[in-house]
């Protein structure tokens, strides 16, 4: 009998134990009700059985109400969430600096307000106030280019340093959850309940997925991996280090595709290790997107604009002078090698040369066409362009100006003419000869040249530009000082294939190096001939809009340019050029131009068949001519090439400043629009996830009392046992 009291007794212990630990997890559940991370706890009975005969009951695991199906999904959405949210301040400051179009101090209002001032000048030509509005107008449209690409710069910077401190933070979760790894190994191992720590573990998981797309799965022992959903191990038995360095400064040539700025890497720092372009979601994805995409893009925008502008207004405003001509002038095209890099003037075109007086009165006059021959040149033939300033200095020294200096700078490589007098001044008029010779005779037609360019003097034309005195540079309204050390495409799609071809990349006469392209080669294979051939250039594809670019950039910051050889179509089929990039960070109006606005363009020369002896050149203070062609070519549309996302399409200047803006605002709504779809989902996930986990008063009050009862009965039935134990020693003693 004693035994069956014994075994009675410890089965109502078990009784007493068990439901003393069930009471421990309800009172565990209940106090926990508004722990956000914090899931119910199941207790989960069996019965003991000990030599094939029951034995009371016994605990046989604490258990979390989790749908991990559920808090999978939830992750997933927590990631995207993260990628729109972090975008959102951004297109808020966007949104600030761009402005709508109604703005007054919107690019769209700024750039209307260029044009109004044209027409105004129009109208009034000698009128010192619209001379001054129009250039005070100009530098506002400069500084706003300036502004605008400046403040996106600073917002790729801080992007990129916020990137820096979300890998910082990648690295402590990481970290923490090895931390929590090993300890529920170490708990579960010793038969210790460790819901608890899983519980942390998945809220940091939680946090983890918000900053960068993750996967996973659970060990047998209990532990967690992490990955990327590339593949890439974050955490094991230990967590692998992400790192990135933040960039000190930032311009629009800082790009990571071309290195400037560091990668993100995972472990070992090596571009095979660098995940940059393989994230696919999180708050990292959405700062990546800002600093290499949408910014970058919008920078391409502006750029794009700036250097049409810049050219545009530069054609018009080199076909004349201000009244009555120039003592001065300095060009702004940089020549690698003047005296092996010629020009010719093709289809019976001629640039004619006039020596005015004071009041405007032709004093001497030629063309350029007649100075050459004058010098023993072929008209019509391929001029040095070393040749062409030497005889441009004869023929003014011999003409009025007898001090004039006519020469390619040394330092800077650009034409400069000076008449060293007051007493005269200068202008070129482009002609052209309907009769098909040259020289041009007196009185022809006025019309830009046609400027053949070759750099290497190969006898292929590398570049053909409209005007003479607009090829040299010689009276820009618009400058920019950037040196010619980045040559690059039009956007290409990224299944491009390229032609045949050989290009020479060109520093100067003695520095030449040759590359190869074979037909189907990609914009990358080209990259890689260009780099392999040591040419002192860097070869890069760089993304844009939804294309790519192929961007050469010299080693050491000298000029080159590229070239390719006779039948060759490759650069022509690409629009290779000089890079726009930085353009609207650097475009200004000429100084002297702001400091003087009477040396704005707004005639030029005109003929009068009835004046002296056979006809004379004349310039007319209140000549508009110039400034009219101005005005009516910024009414008019204008063609830009696709950049940063916007198609090339022919609209005005004010058109395509509105759709820039428009663009931003697009990019912004949409944002916004994903993001609070994202915030709707993923809170009905949650809110799924927490009914799921969460803790309800009413079953844990249910289960309280069902284990109170519980409890008491088998403390009862202890009670009773205890009592027999009693009688019996009563009995034997």
């Amino acid at each position: 009998m004693s035994g069956s009291l014994t075994l009675a007794l410890r089965t109502a212990q078990s009784g007493l134990l068990t439901s003393q630990s069930a009471l421990d997890a309800v009172a565990q559940n209940v106090a926990n009700v508004n722990s956000p991370d914090y899931s119910r706890k199941i207790v989960h009975m069996e019965q003991r059985v000990v030599g094939g005969v029951g034995a009371g009951v016994q605990l046989s695991e604490v258990v979390r109400a989790v749908d991990e199906g559920l808090l999978e999904s939830l992750r997933k959405e927590l990631s995207t969430v993260g990628q729109y949210d972090s975008k959102s301040s951004y297109y808020g400051r966007m949104q600030d600096l761009f402005g709508a179009p109604g703005d007054n101090t919107s690019i769209a209002h700024i750039t209307t307000q260029f044009g109004v001032a044209m027409e105004s000048l129009a109208l009034a030509p000698e009128q010192t106030l619209e001379l001054t509005e129009f250039v005070r107008q100009g530098q506002d449209l400069a500084n706003k280019f300036q502004q605008m690409s400046d403040t996106l710069q600073e917002l790729r910077q801080q992007a990129d340093g916020e990137i820096a401190l979300r890998v910082d933070t990648i690295n402590t979760i990481a970290s923490e959850l090895v931390d929590l790894n090993n300890n529920i190994i170490q708990n579960q191992t010793a038969g210790a309940d460790v819901t608890d720590l899983q519980d942390k573990r998945d809220a940091k998981l939680n946090e983890l997925s918000q900053y960068m797309d993750i996967s996973y799965f659970y060990r047998g022992d209990g532990s967690v991996a992490v990955f990327t959903n590339s593949g890439r191990t974050l955490v094991d038995n230990s967590s692998v280090s992400v790192s990135h360095l933040a960039a000190s400064t930032v311009a629009p040539t800082t790009t990571h595709a071309e290195g400037d700025f560091n990668g993100i890497y995972i472990g070992t720092v090596t571009s095979s290790n660098d995940i940059t372009n393989e994230l696919r979601d999180g708050e990292l994805k959405g700062l990546v997107d800002l600093r290499d995409g949408t910014l970058a893009d919008l920078q391409s925008q502006l750029d794009e604009m700036a250097a049409e502008l810049r050219d545009a207004v530069n054609l018009i405003h080199n076909r004349g002078t201000a009244y009555p001509g120039l003592t001065s002038m300095n060009g702004t095209r940089s020549f690698l090698d003047s005296a092996t890099s010629t020009i010719t003037m093709a289809n019976n075109s001629d640039s004619r040369l006039t020596v005015f007086d004071t009041s405007g009165n032709q004093f001497a006059t030629t063309t350029v066409q007649q100075m050459m021959v004058d010098a023993g040149f072929v008209a019509g033939a391929a001029w040095a362009i070393d040749d062409v300033a030497s005889s441009v200095q004869t023929w003014l020294r011999s003409n009025g100006a007898s001090s004039a200096t006519v020469a390619i700078d040394a330092t800077t490589k650009k034409m400069n003419i000076e008449l060293n007098t007051t007493t005269y001044a200068i202008a070129f008029r482009d002609e052209v000869n309907s009769a098909g010779s040259v020289p041009a005779p007196v009185g022809s037609t006025a019309s830009d040249a046609t400027i053949q360019f070759d750099v290497n003097a190969d006898g292929t034309t590398d570049e053909t530009v409209s005007g003479f005195a607009n090829f040299f540079g010689l009276n820009d309204y618009f400058v920019d000082d950037m040196p010619d050390n980045i040559m690059e495409t039009e956007i290409q799609t990224t299944t491009f294939t390229a032609t045949a071809a050989t290009l020479t990349i060109f520093f100067d006469n003695a520095t030449t190096t040759n590359v190869t392209v074979t037909a189907g080669d990609s914009l990358s294979t080209i990259a890689t001939s260009i780099n392999n051939a040591s040419a002192g250039v860097t070869a890069t594809v760089v993304p844009d809009g939804s294309g790519e670019r192929l961007r050469i950039t010299s080693d050491n910051g000298s000029d080159f340019t590229v070239v390719q050889a006779a039948g060759n179509t490759f650069l022509t089929d690409t629009s290779m050029h000089s890079s726009d990039v930085r353009v609207s960070q650097t475009i200004k109006v000429r100084t002297d131009l702001v400091s003087t606005p009477g040396l704005v363009t707004r005639g030029t020369m005109q003929w009068d068949s009835a004046k002296g002896v056979g006809g004379e050149y004349f310039q007319s203070k209140a000549d508009n001519t110039t400034i009219n062609d101005m005005a009516v070519m910024f009414q008019a549309g204008n063609a830009f090439d696709a950049a940063g996302g916007l198609a090339s399409t022919t609209v005005t200047f004010s058109s395509r400043a509105t759709g820039i803006l428009s663009y931003n605002s697009t990019l912004a709504d949409q944002n916004e629009t994903r993001l609070t779809y994202q915030n709707s989902l993923t809170a009905s996930l949650k809110l799924k996830s927490d009914s799921f986990r969460g803790v309800n008063l009413d079953e844990e009050m249910s289960n309280l009392i069902l284990f109170e009862q519980s409890y008491s009965a088998a403390a009862r039935v202890i009670s009773v046992i205890q009592s027999m134990f009693e009688s019996l020693d009563r009995i034997i003693g």
